[in-house]
């Protein structure tokens, strides 16, 4: 099925996804090389959540808004 992945429908677009996996690689280089402790750990989990999201094109929480970046597919 094109647009799902572990039967999720994708809700986010490739401009979006473009940017979360840059944004979740920039936060997990800072978290693993710059912070220690408590800092670190919710940093590298903040940069994993960015990442993954990025890379299924599927955030939960656009889902509870009812938000979509993917473009209207014309039928």
């Amino acid at each position: 099925m094109k647009g799902t992945c572990l039967m999720l429908k994708q809700n986010e677009g490739s401009l979006d996804r473009t940017i979360r996996i840059i944004i979740g690689i920039m936060i997990l280089v800072a978290g693993f090389f710059s912070l220690t402790g408590l800092g670190q750990t919710i940093t590298i989990v903040i940069g994993a959540i960015a990442l993954i999201t990025g890379i299924l094109g599927f955030c939960g929480f656009y889902t509870l808004l009812g938000i979509s970046t993917c473009p209207i597919k014309k039928s």
